[in-house]
């Protein structure tokens, strides 16, 4: 005879089963707030769910944050820069970085520098600088310093931080005419961030209006659209952008070369979000709601504009944060390659030009301090939209 197996684990025949109700008292308060979170959660709007969400992200939230405050900074820009975009100092040409210290000969002094002193290598012609410790410059606090044109509007002289009197302060150094490498890349923050806002609500703009017909009425359209988009598509961008830019005639003043990139950044960006539109849209065309909206004899572009594109705003949003990114290496590689952007207007892609040669940044390091703020932008805007597209479908 073979054995039955034993049943492990469970009670004899007759014995008294086991329960698992804890035997802690009731905390009335307890589920009285678990109550009424569920409560809560149960009538919040979209918009409060999609908070909650991304509050959680908290890359994404620090991320938000930080785009928050250097954006916020290019309305100051001239107020931050320790000097005027344009100001030289001739006598510290490609200037080393210098160091803020905080204590001199074991006493708490306060921010400073120490003063530099200049000489000539007669073998290679470079200029060697050193530190003159005997030299302290303590750093100023809103203090008057080098004239400037807020916004080239408003004359002012009021910066939040200035060299001492009769001193200099260089933090990233300088370039090869003297200039001040932390002030130019403040000033180019206001021309590189806001050169990707204007390029992508122009493409946000072509991308729900031409992507919304498509999507939405189909036919030959439709049949157009794409085959466009297509062709845009199968061209690399890089050289398309340079074709397009190397139109823009020499004579055009900053302000119309800045527009005009801006118009081509733009124009070459429309058709992912267009497909995206389309591909929407051509879902939500058969819900009821826009079956109804039809017969009550709504006209097309109110029904796009009022109850198909708001169902998925959420996606747009986290699209365009994707998109900026895109827009800024664009015109950092336009005024690189030296066909974008021109002096006097200063951009981070500008910066960089003054270390196209691999001797000048071998020699001067600090010429790449630009390319710094680039990356971080970049990173906080692909967190942020991450974070955005999580947050787009709170209940999952």
């Amino acid at each position: 005879m073979t054995a039955h197996p034993t049943n492990a684990g469970l009670p004899e025949p007759g014995a008294p089963m086991a329960h698992y109700v804890s035997d802690a008292p009731f905390d009335a308060n307890e589920a009285e707030q678990t109550s009424s979170a569920q409560a809560l959660y149960a009538q919040a709007s979209q918009l409060q769910l999609m908070w909650w969400q991304f509050r959680k992200h908290r890359l994404a939230y620090y991320s938000g944050i930080f785009l928050i405050l250097i954006y916020a900074s290019v309305f100051i820009s001239e107020f931050l820069a320790p000097y005027a975009r344009d100001a030289r100092n001739t006598d510290y040409i490609y200037a080393p970085p210098q160091d803020i210290h905080l204590f001199h000969d074991g006493s708490f002094v306060g921010p400073f520098v120490y003063g530099r002193t200049q000489t000539l290598d007669m073998n290679t012609l470079q200029r060697i600088y050193a530190d003159d410790t005997s030299d302290v410059q303590p750093i100023r606090f809103f203090c008057r310093g080098d004239d400037y044109m807020f916004w080239g509007l408003f004359p002012g002289n009021l910066h939040l931080i200035c060299p001492a009197k009769d001193g200099q302060m260089f933090l990233l150094g300088t370039d090869r005419l003297g200039r001040d490498v932390l002030s130019r890349i403040i000033y180019g923050a206001r021309i590189s961030l806001t050169i990707g806002i204007f390029g992508v609500t122009m493409s946000f703009v072509l991308g729900i209006i031409i992507g919304g017909l498509a999507g939405y009425h189909g036919g030959w359209f439709d049949i157009l659209t794409q085959r466009v988009i297509e062709v845009l598509q199968s061209i690399p961008s890089i050289p398309l952008w340079m074709a397009l830019a190397a139109i823009i005639p020499v004579t055009w003043s900053p302000i119309l070369v800045y527009i005009g990139i801006t118009v081509i950044l733009g124009l070459l960006d429309w058709t992912g979000l267009a497909r995206a539109v389309r591909s929407k849209l051509l879902a939500l065309r058969e819900e009821d709601y826009v079956l109804a909206a039809r017969l009550m004899g709504a006209r097309s572009s109110r029904i796009i504009g009022r109850h198909m594109i708001p169902g998925f705003m959420s996606h747009l949003i986290a699209s365009a944060t994707l998109t900026i990114p895109a827009m800024i290496l664009g015109e950092t590689a336009l005024s690189f390659l030296g066909i974008g952007l021109r002096a006097p207007i200063s951009s981070w892609g500008i910066l960089l030009t003054e270390a196209r040669s691999v001797n000048i940044i071998a020699l001067y390091p600090w010429l790449m301090y630009p390319v710094i703020p680039v990356i971080l932008v970049i990173l906080a805007f692909n967190f942020l939209g991450d974070g955005l597209r999580d947050a787009a479908d709170p209940y999952h």
